[in-house]
């Protein structure tokens, strides 16, 4: 794989990388009026709808990418959209999405080699948590994108080794992408509080360049928590939540609740119940919700025994 060099959508593909969903769909409506070639006008297209999906605007991103005369990496993402949009308790829905995914790629002539059809399939078949799969996908490491995707999953099943290659592989192409940046973030991370304040530098030049977003004000206090430093965790996150919207992002609040814990803050604490309250109305099939909601009914019940004995 060799370095890339910047194009029309350069900047599009950065400000989505980043988190900067809104920034993206400005910029692809600004890179539509320029001259370009067709294969990169399909890849905006893509982006626009990637970055809607980024949004939570499922319905448009249904809308805009389902069809069959739409290219196949439209579709799967139509098909991401409606796997997001669908509740975790609607397994058969998200069942069926999963089933019309593998359609897609069995009837794609060139499939193997449609990098992004490759791509989206690949974070589907991971929101469905069929590892094997998504790494199927990408794991021959067609574009950085895929090889960002493989530091991804290799970490996930705690092959930081294989992580560390393909990161590797990614630096030989380009040391100074933004995948680059951000797939060093994860595999620093990955690695424990001895790595931390790598991750911290690299975020804080990623925020000060491009500005914060939600993600790197997430991922920053991610590396906070883990490097030890829980106020300034709970700082970053107070930004996402009173500057970028995170009060009904889950990740934010999740992360909030994680970091009111190491901070000692207990039930009662205005911030932590607010958190808790937010993700329960907005957010009730999330895993991080759903495990709370069953280690609450289990002490509740624990009590009650108590409480008639």
């Amino acid at each position: 794989m060799t370095m890339a060099e910047p194009d029309e959508l350069y900047t599009l593909r950065a400000q989505y990388w980043l988190g900067h969903y809104t920034l993206a769909l400005d910029e692809g409506r600004s890179a539509a009026r320029r001259p370009m070639s067709p294969h990169l006008k399909l890849e905006r297209e893509e982006m626009m709808l990637r970055s809607q999906l980024g949004l939570g605007q499922y319905d448009k991103v249904m809308a805009d990418g389902g069809g069959g005369d739409k290219a196949p990496a439209m579709q799967a993402l139509a098909l991401h959209a409606s796997y997001l949009s669908s509740s975790e308790a609607d397994e058969s829905h998200r069942l069926a999405v999963v089933d019309k995914l593998k359609i897609l790629l069995a009837s794609t002539p060139d499939a193997m080699s449609n990098t992004s059809l490759q791509l989206v399939a690949c974070h589907i078949f991971l929101a469905a948590n069929l590892v094997r799969e998504a790494l199927q996908c990408v794991h021959h490491g067609l574009t950085m994108e895929h090889l960002a995707m493989c530091v991804q999953i290799y970490i996930k099943i705690e092959r930081l080794d294989m992580a560390r290659d393909a990161l590797n592989l990614m630096k030989q192409a380009d040391e100074d992408s933004i995948l680059v940046q951000l797939a060093s973030v994860h595999l620093a991370l990955a690695q424990g509080s001895s790595r931390a304040e790598d991750a911290i530098h690299i975020l804080a030049s990623l925020s000060e360049q491009y500005g914060p977003s939600l993600m790197l004000l997430n991922c920053m206090a991610v590396a906070n928590i883990v490097g030890g430093k829980y106020e300034a965790a709970e700082g970053n996150l107070k930004e996402a939540i009173s500057d970028l919207g995170g009060d009904n992002d889950p990740d934010t609040l999740v992360n909030m609740v994680v970091c009111s814990q190491y901070l000692g803050k207990k039930r009662g604490d205005s911030d932590l119940d607010k958190c808790l309250n937010a993700l329960k109305l907005g957010h009730p099939s999330h895993p991080f919700v759903q495990g709370l909601v069953q280690v609450e009914g289990a002490f509740e019940r624990e009590a009650g025994k108590y409480l008639t004995a």
